[in-house]
């Protein structure tokens, strides 16, 4: 690595491809007010377009993906970067550059919605989810959280569906025109079009599928039943911390266990994820899915629905690795995990085979979860949101204040000096 270009102290920050709002570089913007330099490379025309009034440098890649790897080395080394802020650590561009920063000692922040939704933003230290650095030990975890206040579980903040839903939109179509990024490369499986036509649609029902769901909340009352909570299949969760090509597999996998191994009055309730585009048309493939396992009459999909309630009247939840599994553990309710995820812990989850959680699947340790959430949030988390200006504001300024101090992953009661780079971030467990 080429020596530092910088003042002793402070930094060089290159930002990828971040949220869909101007977050990255509102979070630039404070770093270089620091006196810290920042960098910024686009890899479509919607990178640039949220990037605007950020601090510059800005370049544009505009070549081959199968070029990028040498480009971003050699950035990487020109520049001095020593700390490489990106959302998404799976996409392939970013993969490439991970293995670069690594090779060079350089710190990688990594940032996403939160754990805690809605108004939690992650920031970690290499990856999230399945690829977190959080431990899994529950001796680590009582370690980790002595001495920090509980979980703060009060929602105070929420990004509005139209703000959001106009940024998606314009970004994607952006990213789609051919000028001045010919040879970009999406990590999406679905054309954005044929996304938004699916949202559409659901929009139109959404009416119907909210009163689809409260029917069959109501059809349980006092009956008993499991929750399947569906996740994404563009999501990075399924597609790199799960063994599944899809969500049809573990959604046969769950339904074929269900009807071998639950109770033979039990029911089953499949919860659709509320921003899926039902490209497949889950209304007609998961009856068919439950028809073929001779559960049709007890298997029940929910496009829209009170979850809580759901969770709260139910028997336990499965689901792959979504988030809405650490909302199950919140709430109390038995959970198990089909794929890798940071709430995956012994005492907090089912840990045994999917066929024995119907019959043995139970409640986390109280002790265990209070712990868990209090070191989860301290450590991955801030408060915040991404679009909404005020939310987002604050999340800007603590972002910046952690990135400044190297404070990514440890809790402020934890640090005596704050010192950048990996020596900060607790050493992997898992």
């Amino acid at each position: 690595m080429t020596s530092s270009l910088h003042s002793p102290g402070l930094r060089c920050f290159l930002f990828l491809q971040g949220p869909i709002t101007p977050f990255f570089a509102e979070v630039a913007a404070g770093l270089a007010a620091l006196g810290h330099a920042t960098h910024r490379i686009n890899l479509n025309l919607g990178d640039r377009l949220f990037w605007h009034g950020g601090p510059a440098p800005m370049v544009d890649y505009r070549d081959p993906p199968e070029a990028w790897p040498a480009f971003i080395e050699a950035y990487l080394d020109r520049h001095g970067v020593t700390d490489l802020v990106l959302l998404g650590e799976q996409r392939a561009y970013h993969r490439a550059a991970i293995a670069a920063a690594d090779r060079r000692g350089i710190a990688v922040t990594v940032t996403d919605f939160g754990y805690f939704r809605p108004d939690w933003i992650t920031l970690e230290r290499d990856g999230m989810g399945g690829d977190s650095r959080f431990p899994r030990d529950r001796a680590a975890i009582r370690a980790l959280a002595a001495g920090l206040p509980p979980a703060d579980l009060t929602e105070r903040l929420r990004d509005p569906f139209w703000r959001m839903a106009t940024w998606d939109v314009a970004y994607h179509l952006a990213a789609m025109l051919p000028w001045p990024f010919p040879r970009y490369r999406s990590h999406h499986l679905h054309h954005p079009l044929a996304t938004y036509a699916g949202m559409a649609r659901r929009l139109l029902l959404r009416r119907w599928e909210r009163a689809e769901g409260a029917r069959i909340v109501e059809r349980l009352a006092g009956q008993p039943f499991w929750v399947f909570a569906m996740q994404m299949e563009t999501d990075f969760s399924i597609r790199a911390y799960s063994d599944y090509p899809d969500m049809d597999t573990p959604v046969a996998e769950t339904v074929r266990s269900f009807a071998r191994h639950a109770p033979a009055d039990a029911h089953l309730v499949i919860k659709v994820h509320p921003l899926d585009p039902c490209l497949k048309r889950w209304s007609r493939r998961l009856p068919s899915i439950a028809e073929a396992a001779g559960v049709g009459r007890r298997v029940h999909v929910a496009h829209h629905g009170p979850l809580d309630v759901m969770l709260g009247g139910s028997r336990g939840m499965v689901t792959v690795n979504s988030t809405v599994g650490l909302r199950a553990i919140v709430l109390g309710c038995p959970t198990k995990a089909l794929g890798r995820a940071v709430w995956d812990v012994e005492g907090l989850t089912h840990q045994g085979p999917l066929d024995r959680f119907w019959t043995e699947g139970a409640p986390p340790d109280p002790g265990l979860r209070a712990d868990f959430l209090a070191a989860l949030q301290a450590t991955t988390q801030l408060r915040g949101v991404f679009y909404a200006p005020e939310g987002r504001a604050i999340a800007v300024a603590e972002t910046v204040r952690r990135l400044h101090e190297g404070r990514v992953g440890v809790p402020e009661m934890m640090l005596a000096e704050p010192s950048p780079g990996r020596e900060s971030a607790p050493s992997r467990t898992d």
